[in-house]
C-alpha cells in the first residue's frame, strides 16, 4: 500500500512526498528493492543523479528489473558515466519479457555518441518487438535520415505510416526520403498531405523544390513564396533553389530576384 503511494506520488510529479514514503519503507526493509527504486526515480526527479546512483545500484543487484536498470542508466548518463549506461541499457534490453523502453533509450544514446550503426540496430530490435510504438520507428526512420541511408528510411516510414497514416512526422520523412531518392512526383503529393496537417515553411520549400524539378514551374515557385512569407529567413535558400532548378530562374539583379520571390501570387 504505501509503495503504490509512492508511486502514485512520483507519476503525479511529486517527487519529495514518493522519497518520504519510500524511505518510511526503507528504515522497516533496508534493502527492499521496491523501495529504494522510488527514492532513485525521486531522487534524478529533483536533480540529484549523483545522490541516485547507490539507491539504484543496490535495487539492481537485488532484483533483475528492467525498469531499474533503465532508471541508472539514466542516473550514469547525467552524471556523464556514458559507458557505463550504455553497458546498463544493453543489459535491460536482454531482459524478459522485453523493456521497449530499454530499446529506445540505448537507441538515443548510442546515436548521441555518434555510434550509428550500433544505435539503428537497437531501434530496429525495438520497432521488430513493438511494430506499433510510432516512436520507435519515427526515430529509426530519423536516424536512417541522418545517415543517408534513404532506402531504409523510406521503408521504414512506410511501416509508420501503416501504423499512423496521418502523422505529419512520418509524412516528411516519407516525402524527404522520396525526394533524395529523385521520386519527385511521389516526394511532391506526400509533402502535400503532410501540408494539409500541419503547414511548415520546410515543407513549402521542399515542395517547391520537388515541383520545380518535375517542371511544374508556376505551382513550384508559389510554394516557395509561400515558404518565405511564413519565414523570412528561407529567402536565401529559396533563392539558392530557384537559381540552381533546371526549370528555375536566373536574375541579373538581387533586387529583380527579391521582386520576384516576394510578389503576391496573381
Amino acid at each position: 500500500m504505501a509503495l503504490r503511494q509512492a508511486m502514485s506520488a512520483l507519476n503525479n510529479k511529486r517527487p519529495d512526498e514518493a522519497q518520504l514514503i519510500a524511505a518510511e519503507v526503507l528504515r522497516r526493509v533496508p534493502r527492499h528493492a521496491g523501495a529504494l527504486h522510488i527514492v532513485g526515480c525521486a531522487l534524478l526527479m529533483q536533480g540529484r543523479a549523483n545522490e541516485a546512483i547507490a539507491p539504484l545500484e543496490t535495487a539492481a543487484r537485488a532484483q533483475h528489473n528492467p525498469e531499474i536498470d533503465v532508471a541508472l542508466a539514466e542516473a550514469l548518463r547525467q552524471v556523464g558515466r556514458l559507458d557505463d549506461a550504455v553497458a546498463r541499457l544493453r543489459r535491460a534490453t536482454k531482459r524478459q519479457p522485453p523493456f521497449i523502453a530499454a530499446f529506445h533509450d540505448l537507441g538515443r544514446l548510442l546515436a548521441f555518441l555518434q555510434r550509428y550503426e550500433e544505435a539503428i540496430e537497437a531501434f530496429r530490435r525495438g520497432v521488430e518487438l513493438a511494430p506499433m510504438m510510432m516512436q520507435l520507428s519515427l526515430q529509426l526512420g530519423g536516424l536512417y535520415m541522418q545517415c543517408r541511408k534513404w532506402a531504409d528510411a523510406k521503408a521504414t516510414f512506410g511501416q509508420t505510416l501503416n501504423v499512423a497514416p496521418n502523422s505529419p512526422e512520418a509524412l516528411f520523412g516519407m516525402a524527404k526520403a522520396h525526394q533524395e531518392l529523385g521520386e519527385y512526383r511521389a516526394a511532391a503529393e506526400t509533402y502535400r498531405r503532410c501540408l494539409r496537417l500541419k503547414p511548415d515553411p520546410l515543407v513549402w520549400h521542399n515542395l517547391g523544390r520537388c515541383l520545380l524539378m518535375i517542371g511544374e514551374a508556376e505551382e513550384g515557385t508559389d510554394c516557395l513564396r509561400w515558404a518565405v512569407r511564413a519565414d523570412p529567413k528561407r529567402y536565401g535558400g529559396v533563392l539558392g533553389t530557384l537559381v540552381k532548378s533546371p526549370h528555375g530562374r536566373f536574375f541579373l539583379k538581387p533586387s529583380a530576384a527579391s521582386r520576384f520571390i516576394r510578389e503576391a501570387k496573381t
